[in-house]
């Protein structure tokens, strides 16, 4: 076991940049097919799954990001699919409602070893000591 825990911080960093790449792919497709910007709630969702995917991808404020993301998912989970049945199985929301805890997972983890958020924390604590 302490083979994984000391990767643990890797796996983690590894995990956000794989969810934040889908969910930017997931935000490129829904663009691509034309999705108007200005109806709700499909254009703002647009570009939140753009540029908050982009932002934990890259790891950049990466708790705000993710706290925003997964606040979206909760609110298409709530008012897209749970209207059409109570699981996700039954209203086609299983995406959203995994999306939804994962990015709230990062909210509390933070965005792991390859970040900008970590290198911008090592620059801080650098300037702290000079």
């Amino acid at each position: 076991m302490e083979f994984l825990e000391q990767r643990r911080e890797h796996a983690l960093a590894l995990f956000r940049i794989v969810l934040g790449l889908f969910f930017v792919m997931h935000g490129v497709q829904k663009l691509s097919k034309g999705t108007d910007l200005l109806s709700w709630p499909m254009g703002p969702m647009s570009l939140i799954e753009l540029i908050g995917g982009g932002l934990v991808l890259i790891g950049l404020w990466t708790r705000w990001a993710a706290l925003v993301v997964s606040g979206a998912m909760a609110y298409a989970y709530f008012v897209v699919h749970q209207p059409r049945g109570l699981l996700p199985l039954q209203n086609g929301g299983e995406l959203a409602a995994v999306y939804s805890w994962a990015f709230l997972l990062l909210v509390f983890t933070g965005a792991g070893v390859w970040s900008i958020d970590k290198l911008r924390q090592s620059s801080k604590k650098s300037l702290a000591n000079v």
